[in-house]
């Protein structure tokens, strides 16, 4: 809960920590927002000033005078010193202090005076301790213990020296893209923690989420916390009415898809600067939520990430059953999502349940099983090919960074002439594995495996498109599309690859379906040369040999050689349609006509079929 929402509040009133409207005495809701009143969760875990960044290391309440009498200084149990009071409302007040023991700065969460000798809410208190005590995760806010002074029960927990979501939310509107993202897959990440230690949060909500001047997420009051198997206690109606799924406001109780749909809530939020519904009483509420979805975000503002709306919208599905089955699941799906690799990030040793439950599926028909198990069979037998494949890979040059192959791989898409922003795009890493075979059959020689660093066989693929990517295979159900996958064929794709260096090695793009009315352009055949690092004028120009996939106005083709390959003849390839290239190949004897159908051979024999020159490493999608 921000400052914002608690400071300033009239003796004896109480005021709606969502929307700050006062409320009369003893209400449980607010009339206006539907927030929950008497839910000890209101109170904040952490609080933080509302103004600009910089004053968040410093809230505006540290200065204010504390109804429990504690003023900077004061000691509580030998051990807390009171720095200040961090936020209060009507549900409790939290202060900063130092524990001396440890010498570490601490939240130490009180409930307020009218409530402490409520046996219900004490006993809420000591349940978030035992609950928030089972979690240890790096975007969950860690509770070290719960003591007491003069007969006042108090926590002490992890100080966060930052702001929470709501109050960022309402400071700049919108978040960003990529920040929002960002704070996505951390929310997941620690939700789908708790879910696995069979804990459900019950109260996911912006005011509830902090994130520290470092951008590190923490989800904050497990007071509503309960465990995922005790009916008595999921079937209750609690938490805050706004963030709470359709199936808690009817009382039908609590799971994990009730936590992914206050999730999406949240990311709703983030995404758009509003809430997904805007009801003024709780009958209004229940009504919204039980009987139409929340407006699209792209509808609200432009430029949402589709992938992101998806995720959103599939959060917020009225049949629990349709929502991600898990935090996980809902990771994988986010762009550029990889949640063992998130792990792995954040330190931790990926469990067997995240590996299983990484797909959107939570199980697999009997045939795609069956398919699974003898790819597995083909591929233990091919291990020892690839092994020493990825020996001969290990002494090949690393190359640019990936970052600075995946910027380059999207300027060279500008500087080619296709400048309009797309919908998605995806990108990997892969090599030729032809050029392997052509060295170990036509170089004999000892030294013959340098030649890898000569035409460097590691390559970055990158594609945009002006519609989503969404992958059609089979086997794949995080929706991350590959080189190939989903099909190549509307107007503005584009795909490329480019050595490890950043030097461009084939283009393709499709034409507009339908002419568009102006001058014939002349393509720029030697910037394309400068993209790919080669000077044109070394080059002799030949007659074209191959057609490209999609139509053109304007063939090229040149022969030479490649630097460090003098006795090696290559061919380049290139078509345009008015003036933008749409193909462009490097051609060497390692290269295959791989859209070519085989010719018939004798009854007996089997023929050969064409099958791609590039193994793939790994994928992901991204905006």
């Amino acid at each position: 809960m921000a400052l914002s929402s608690i400071a300033g509040v009239k003796s004896g009133a109480v005021q709606c920590p969502s929307c700050a409207r006062e409320v009369p005495p003893g209400s449980r809701f607010c009339g206006f927002c539907g927030q929950s009143i008497s839910s000890v969760s209101q109170m904040p875990t952490v609080a933080a000033a509302t103004g600009s960044p910089a004053a968040a290391a410093r809230p505006a309440s540290l200065d204010t005078a504390p109804a429990h009498g504690f003023t900077p200084g004061a000691i509580l149990g030998d051990r807390y010193r009171i720095v200040g009071l961090l936020g209060s409302g009507g549900m409790g007040e939290v202060y900063r202090a130092d524990d001396l023991k440890l010498g570490q700065p601490v939240a130490l969460k009180f409930l307020a005076r009218a409530l402490a000798s409520d046996p219900v809410r004490r006993e809420r208190l000591f349940a978030e301790v035992r609950v928030t005590r089972q979690l240890s995760h790096p975007n969950i806010c860690r509770v070290y213990d719960i003591a007491e002074h003069e007969g006042m029960h108090f926590l002490s927990m992890e100080f966060i020296d930052g702001e929470d979501l709501a109050s960022l939310i309402k400071r700049i509107g919108y978040l960003p893209h990529e920040k929002a993202v960002d704070i996505a897959r951390q929310l997941a990440s620690g939700l789908a923690a708790a879910h696995a230690r069979g804990v459900l949060h019950r109260d996911l909500k912006p005011a509830n989420i902090m994130i520290d001047g470092g951008g590190r997420v923490r989800i904050t009051d497990f007071g509503l916390a309960v465990a995922a198997g005790d009916e008595a206690r999921t079937a209750d109606v609690s938490g805050t009415p706004a963030y709470m799924a359709p199936e808690q406001l009817a009382g039908e109780g609590s799971s994990v898809r009730s936590d992914i749909y206050s999730l999406g809530l949240v990311l709703y939020e983030m995404y758009c600067g509003r809430k997904a519904f805007s009801a003024t009483s709780m009958a209004e509420l229940r009504s919204q939520k039980e009987t139409r979805p929340p407006t699209p975000p792209s509808e609200i503002r432009a430029g949402i990430d589709p992938i992101m709306e998806r995720v959103i919208m599939r959060c917020l599905e009225r049949d629990p059953a349709l929502r991600p089955a898990s935090a996980i699941q809902l990771t994988s799906a986010l762009p550029g999502g990889d949640p063992l690799a998130a792990a792995l990030a954040a330190g931790e040793t990926p469990s067997p349940e995240m590996v299983a439950a990484s797909g959107l599926k939570e199980g697999l028909r009997p045939a795609v099983a069956f398919v699974l198990l003898l790819a597995i069979a083909l591929g233990t037998i091919a291990a020892t090919f690839m092994n020493s494949r990825a020996v001969l890979l290990e002494r090949v040059d690393a190359g640019r960074p990936p970052a600075f192959l995946i910027e380059r791989a999207k300027e060279i898409v500008r500087d080619a002439g296709y400048t309009a922003p797309p919908a998605d795009s995806a990108y990997g890493f892969t090599y030729y594995t032809d050029f392997f075979t052509y060295i170990e059959a036509a170089d004999k020689s000892s030294r013959r495996w340098d030649r890898l660093n000569e035409f460097t066989p590691f390559v970055l693929w990158y594609r945009q498109s002006p519609r989503p990517l969404e992958r059609t295979a089979f086997l794949i159900d995080r929706g991350g599309a590959s080189f190939s996958d989903p099909a190549f064929q509307f107007s503005g794709d584009v795909r490329i690859r480019l050595d490890s260096q950043g030097r461009l090695r084939t283009f393709e793009a499709i034409p507009p379906e339908i002419a568009a009315d102006s001058a014939a352009t002349a393509p720029d055949w030697k910037k394309l040369f400068s993209l790919a690092g080669f000077d044109l004028s070394k080059w002799k120009a030949a007659a074209p040999e191959r057609n490209p996939l999609f139509y053109a106005d304007a063939r090229a083709a040149w022969e030479g050689v490649l630097d460090g390959q003098k006795a090696v003849p290559v061919r380049i390839e290139a078509s345009a349609y008015q003036g933008k290239p749409v193909s462009f190949e490097i051609i060497g004897p390692w290269t295959r006509a791989t859209r070519t159908v085989p010719a018939p051979v004798r009854r007996g024999r089997r023929s050969p079929t064409p099958s791609p020159s590039f193994s793939s490493a790994f994928s992901s999608s991204e905006e």
